[in-house]
């Protein structure tokens, strides 16, 4: 039973590593039952990475967060060729998210990768939400739902299994839970009207996995946050809700909850709680043994019961099972390309204001706001580069956060900003430019805000962060 209960622990586990190749470490433990593995823009993954984690276990369920736009793990160099969640949700056409998602699918698929731990299903109802925003379809229930459910169909016609994310909502935060522990005030009938329709949805769709959030949300559990809370997690989500598929934990490494419990602590919870999978985001030899000796000592002593572990075990080894019965679809996606579905779809979400555009190379000004934690720090703005490519010897000029405005000369003038709507300063600095060149040409990546007074001002909404956003705006502006 011993050597029984060390596998069912690592088969719940899913961690993630700093190399680049597929740690002796790590391949040792995949050897000894280790259930998943999750793939960040670090490691490089592709075909051959993810070879050498299933040479040691053929059925581990290797996970990548690929949303498209800001996150992207496999095109973290160049920019997604996909403009990501908002800019879907401002086109509103369904039929093109599909696409989209099975165009994911079809990259992963390629790369052997068994889930996306997309889509985001939050519902963006905070305007000043600081790690959900673009990444949501948009601020409605039912926006939200109709694209979450064509991302997952997208995804999962591809032979990819999809997890759509961060329930039960984290949609209406004004805190990162990279960093603390968010709260969501909202009542029970709000969430239900609001943030819950969109799982709902995904759930009746056939999502074959759910990530829970580090959330904290009084009015379903005033003491645990989602991750711990076996009211969330078991008697809502799995009881009310009816979802009988994978459930996987936030990275446990992430402050809202890593703050006030150890790695361990947090894995048995959760177990405890209705989770199945133990997201670790960063992990070394020491601390994923760590992870699977908390767990075994917990069930030995009572605290885990073995029927829940087990339950968990079997919950990762159906997506894997479910995986390796999609060959044939992953064989049709690969055939499928449809390569100028992202661009089309970056066109489409663009949102202008304003006649003016560029003849020749432009100063842009970068007004650099920090991106979130979810998105990968290498990953390129890139409209700057996309009108070089249009107009030579375009310059670029880069703000400090707070920073302010460089000079102007009679070049057209560029301010690069994002989340205007989410930063009094970026607003000030836009109004700022305004009063100096009414001719300023606003480009805003993320959720903007209203487009700048003055006749001569000229706005584009991306409404995402991409390689192809920023070639569709560059496109507009040199037309």
């Amino acid at each position: 039973m011993s050597a029984d209960l060390y596998r069912l622990a690592l088969a719940v586990l899913q961690p993630g590593y700093e190399e680049t190749t597929a740690p002796d470490w790590l391949r040792r433990a995949l050897g000894e039952g280790l259930g998943g593995a999750v793939l960040f823009a670090r490691n490089r993954p592709d075909a051959g990475h993810v070879r050498a984690l299933r040479a040691e276990n053929p059925g581990v369920v290797v996970a990548v967060d690929e949303e498209g736009g800001a996150v992207t793990r496999l095109e973290v160099a160049a920019g997604s060729s996909f403009p990501g969640n908002r800019a879907l949700g401002v086109i509103d056409d369904v039929a093109l998210t599909e696409r989209v998602g099975r165009q994911i699918g079809r990259m992963l698929a390629e790369a052997d990768i068994t889930l996306n731990y997309a889509p985001s299903a939050d519902v963006n109802a905070d305007p000043a939400n600081p790690v959900i925003g673009v990444r949501s379809f948009g601020p409605t229930a039912d926006l939200v739902a109709r694209h979450t459910v064509a991302y997952v169909h997208g995804v999962q016609g591809a032979g990819v299994a999809a997890c759509a994310k961060h329930f039960p909502g984290h949609g209406d935060t004004a805190t990162d839970s990279h960093l603390a522990l968010p709260t969501v005030h909202a009542s029970g009938q709000v969430l239900a009207e609001r943030d819950l329709p969109p799982f709902r949805a995904a759930i009746r769709a056939g999502v074959r996995a759910i990530m829970c959030g580090h959330l904290l949300v009084p009015a379903l559990d005033p003491e645990l946050p989602a991750t711990l809370s076996r009211a969330i997690l078991t008697d809502l989500l799995r009881d009310e809700l009816g979802f009988d598929g994978m459930l996987v934990t936030d990275a446990i490494e992430m402050r809202a909850v890593a703050a006030r419990f150890t790695p361990g602590e947090i894995a048995v919870r959760a177990l405890a709680a209705g989770a199945d999978a133990i997201c670790a985001g960063l992990t070394t030899e020491r601390t994923l043994y760590e992870l699977r000796d908390a767990i075994v000592a917990a069930v030995r002593e009572g605290v885990l019961p073995e029927e829940r572990l087990a339950q968990a075990a079997a919950r990762v080894r159906a997506v894997s099972d479910w995986y390796g019965e999609q060959a044939a679809l992953r064989e049709k996606a690969r055939a499928d390309a449809d390569p100028g579905v992202g661009l089309d779809a970056a066109r489409a979400a663009l949102t202008t204001s304003g006649t003016r555009r560029l003849t020749r190379p432009p100063l842009v000004v970068e007004v650099n706001t920090r991106f979130s934690q979810a998105v990968d720090p290498a990953m390129p703005a890139g409209l700057t580069a996309a009108l070089a490519e249009l107009l030579p010897g375009t310059a670029r000029a880069r703000l400090a956060e707070e920073g302010e405005l460089p000079p102007f000369d009679d070049r057209p003038v560029v301010l690069v900003v994002h989340d205007a709507a989410r930063h009094a300063w970026v607003r000030e600095r836009v109004a700022q430019a305004v009063q100096v060149r009414p001719d300023v040409i606003v480009v805003d990546t993320g959720v903007p805000a209203d487009p700048p007074a003055g006749p001569h001002a000229t706005h584009v909404a991306t409404h995402g962060v991409s390689r192809v956003s920023a070639r569709a705006a560059a496109e507009w502006l040199v037309r």
